[in-house]
């Protein structure tokens, strides 16, 4: 279990400091925001791929592609609570403006805007996390399948 939660750290805290260097330099208009969503995805991919890796060199043998979709997933989910754990904290502790700009703000309560926006980081988290593991986890599975059959298996 140490894996997922370094893993799912190391992407959250990747992702918290960039939107703190993007709202502390940058204006809300900049171009800079539009790069949020690809760099999270990324960053959250790239994690998730390196977090397999590390569950491989852990066994000395790939993982199976149920293992490495759990693994997967629960990378996600420590992503998306420590995601949505570090703005519910900013929201309330000295940013409520960072969800001022949101398409809904004028028309929707601050309560349901709060439950939508982490509700939607956590899920979304997960259901990446569940795609990119599966993913990684077929050409893992292939290549384990080309190595077993090179020897003879």
């Amino acid at each position: 279990m140490k894996i997922p939660i370094r893993y799912g750290l190391l992407t959250a805290f990747g992702f918290i400091a960039w939107v703190l260097v993007t709202h502390s330099l940058f204006s809300p208009r900049s171009l800079v925001f539009s790069f949020t969503g690809p760099l999270s995805a990324i960053l959250h991919f790239t994690m998730t791929y390196l977090g397999l890796k590390a569950l491989e060199r852990e066994k000395d043998e790939p993982p199976r592609f149920k293992e490495a979709l759990k693994t997967g997933v629960s990378i996600g989910l420590v992503y998306g609570l420590t995601a949505s754990l570090f703005f519910v904290v900013a929201f309330f502790g000295f940013r409520a403006d960072w969800l001022a700009s949101e398409p809904m703000a004028e028309t929707t309560p601050k309560s349901l805007r709060l439950v939508l926006a982490f509700g939607g980081m956590i899920v979304g988290a997960v259901l990446l996390g569940l795609v990119y593991s599966a993913v990684i986890a077929f050409f893992i599975a292939k290549r384990r399948s080309a190595e077993m059959g090179d020897s003879g298996y």
